[in-house]
């Protein structure tokens, strides 16, 4: 299993056309072979900060996730919203690592 984080910092006039678009990719990410997880968080303290919370079962198919063309679409779509450019850190689980405790 692999688990990336990525958080994004969102330009302010540009937060309701993000989470929108990113509603969007979210709802077609959970649909995914091998998708165990894809939450999109807000911060509480800085509303124009993002995570997204992704989980696969193999790298492979967190790599797939990129070829999609939901993901394509946000990507492209969101690019120029962005403070600065997103920033993704990969883990790999340590526990839990039975797929029915996720």
């Amino acid at each position: 299993m692999i688990v990336t984080s990525v958080t994004i910092l969102v330009k302010k006039e540009n937060v309701n056309d993000f989470i929108e678009a990113t509603k969007k990719n979210h709802k077609e990410s959970i649909k995914e072979h091998g998708n165990m997880r894809f939450d999109f968080l807000q911060s509480i303290d800085n509303p124009c900060q993002f995570l997204l919370y992704e989980a696969y079962e193999s790298i492979e198919a967190s790599k797939a996730h990129k070829d999609t063309a939901h993901y394509i679409k946000w990507r492209d779509t969101v690019a120029d919203w962005m403070e600065k450019p997103r920033q993704g850190v990969s883990h790999k689980v340590i526990s839990p690592i039975e797929r029915d405790k996720w």
